[in-house]
């Protein structure tokens, strides 16, 4: 008779991969952040791909009696790929806070979740979310009963994206992938890009990994583990999923890119490697910019979206889109 099935990764309790492959999960994934729920912005979900069954959030301003010409931010959360959904207090708290500080609508997709559908799933559905926006873009102005009224007269030609974390890879290969002036989303044009700490990896450690390997709750061994259970297995480290950068990574010079905005606390274990990444695109005459907000932790901006420290962000990423909106 075989042994029994053991744990080969266990994630704070909450998801355990077996050796037999098999996952558990624990539906309730404690978040101690209240959630928001003011007059100062209304908020619905909508399914936007019934055959993976995902959702989004749409989120725009109470104030606003048209949303004429209104800009359109796409949120996608952080996790690890292995966590996280449009519903979770804190993702949804700072929704509500862009809202209200650009004046824009809001979409915040959920994804398919590691390691039951792993990478590039993640990065899959980030793709089909903006497909949807073109497909209802497509559609507006012909009186289809499928367009949805919330996006009724929006600039579908100032997009945005902004990812958090896992996010933030996220939004890097929709980047690569549509290229400088997105074509393939015509009528939608995505008109930059917001990193807010993106989660890379590779094989060769950076100084701040080697020497700040832990924060006051995240640590190294935590982000390798979150990568073991989302990229597809007998990968490593230097998979073009993990590393932009990496040996078998597609040669970026090749690749106009839309602005790129990139945001890293300064005291976060990612922090040299994200310099890293932005100082090559600079080099390949991309245009990036690169904040580091001192003495900040991973997940600053997302867990207190209204804080002084956030609000200057705010105002980066604020300088960004006006920058970038013609």
């Amino acid at each position: 008779m075989g042994s029994l099935p053991h744990v080969v990764e266990d994630c704070f309790g909450l998801l355990k991969l077996y050796s037999d492959g098999s996952i558990s999960r624990n539906p309730e994934v404690p978040c101690p952040t209240p959630l928001l729920d003011d007059d100062s912005v209304l908020y619905k979900d909508l399914l936007f791909d019934a055959n993976r069954n995902l959702h989004l959030r749409l989120y725009k301003p109470s104030s606003s009696t048209s949303l004429e010409k209104l800009p359109i931010l796409f949120y996608f959360h952080g996790g690890g790929f292995c966590f996280g959904s449009r519903t979770f207090p804190h993702f949804h708290n700072l929704c509500v806070r862009l809202t209200t500080a650009f004046n824009t609508l809001v979409v915040a997709p959920d994804h398919r979740l590691a390691p039951e559908h792993r990478l590039p799933a993640a990065s899959d559905d980030a793709c089909l979310a903006l497909k949807w926006l073109q497909g209802q873009a497509a559609m507006h102005g012909k009186n289809v009963e499928d367009v949805d009224t919330w996006l009724t007269g929006v600039d579908f030609d100032r997009v945005f994206v902004l990812g958090d974390s896992s996010g933030g890879n996220m939004a890097h290969h929709l980047a690569v992938k549509l290229k400088a002036g997105s074509m393939e989303l015509a009528p939608v044009r995505v008109r930059g890009y917001v990193l807010v700490a993106p989660f890379f990896g590779g094989s060769v450690r950076t100084k701040s990994e080697l020497e700040q390997p832990c924060e006051a709750f995240w640590n190294l061994e935590m982000y390798d583990r979150f990568w073991r259970l989302s990229i597809p297995v007998g990968s490593t480290l230097d998979d073009p999923l993990v590393n932009p950068f990496g040996p078998c990574s597609q040669n970026l010079a090749e690749v106009p890119l839309d602005p790129i905005l990139v945001v890293v606390g300064g005291g976060e274990i990612l922090r040299d490697r994200l310099e890293d990444y932005a100082t090559r695109l600079k080099q390949l005459g991309k245009k990036v910019e690169f904040v580091e907000v001192e003495g900040q932790q991973h997940g600053f901006f997302t867990d207190h979206p209204f804080s002084d420290v956030a609000e200057k962000v705010i105002q980066r990423i604020r300088d960004f889109i006006l920058d970038n909106s013609n």
